[in-house]
């Protein structure tokens, strides 16, 4: 496509492009939007465009909850390791039977306690984190749902969610306020479990782009006294899903 026609296709002048090919100037999020339908870009290349420019990427309707195969082959390769699947509002999709394990009857829970943005700002939130840790893992939802938030503005279901913590948590509030980005998606939390004890793991918070949903793994060093009692937490237990 020629500048001009890009341009014209856009609703901005042929100058305007010529500058930004020079790297001139800061594309707005609107001037961005109409590039890209301009440009017929599929969506990861208007999400790479947003990339580019210093902008999040706006999506159309809610949160989505689907776990495609991607996910799911994750889930089954990874057996003896405890993981769970969650959508971008952080609410449980699926798990294998290891974190089912780790976990207990939480993994059941249906509404608000199957958000585990909720469980952990909430009075009596599982696992129990020892408070350093459970305070970087509160920021890193935090600033995981903020992100969220900005790309799917026309989700009711998740406007709810962060109105009612910052209504019921002074934390969730406070924390939602300070709008810092906090980047540490690992670190380590300490669970009590009914048969096994007590123990710590680490977690590590990644994204999946498909579906744009997050995987929380959870591991233990090697030959610890953690590692044998995570271990101990291992049922036969199925692969849930809602």
């Amino acid at each position: 496509m020629r500048r001009d026609e890009l341009a014209e296709a856009a609703g901005v002048s042929a100058e305007y492009i010529k500058r930004l090919e020079q790297g001139i100037g800061r594309p707005s999020a609107q001037v961005l939007n109409a590039l890209a339908r301009a440009l017929r870009l599929s969506h990861p290349e208007y999400e790479y465009l947003c990339l580019l420019a210093g902008h999040l990427p706006v999506r159309v309707g809610r949160v989505p909850h689907e776990v495609g195969s991607g996910p799911r082959h994750l889930l089954d390769r990874l057996g003896d390791v405890p993981i769970c699947v969650l959508d971008a509002a952080w609410t449980l999709l699926a798990w294998n039977a290891a974190c089912e394990a780790m976990c207990g009857v939480s993994m059941t829970a249906d509404g608000r306690r199957r958000n585990l943005a909720w469980r952990a700002f909430t009075e009596g939130a599982e696992p129990a984190w020892q408070s350093a840790a459970e305070r970087r893992f509160q920021h890193v939802i935090v600033a995981d749902l903020r992100a969220t938030v900005l790309r799917y503005p026309d989700d009711g279901w998740l406007a709810d969610l962060v109105a009612d913590l910052r209504a019921v948590s002074e934390t969730f509030a406070a924390m939602w306020e300070l709008r810092v980005d906090y980047r540490d998606r690992a670190n380590r939390l300490t669970t009590r479990h009914p048969v096994a004890g007590e123990f710590t793991v680490d977690y590590d918070v990644m994204t999946i782009h498909e579906g744009d949903l997050r995987a929380v793994v959870y591991t233990a060093e090697p030959g610890t006294t953690d590692a044998v009692r995570l271990a101990a937490t291992r049922l036969n237990l199925p692969l849930r899903t809602n």
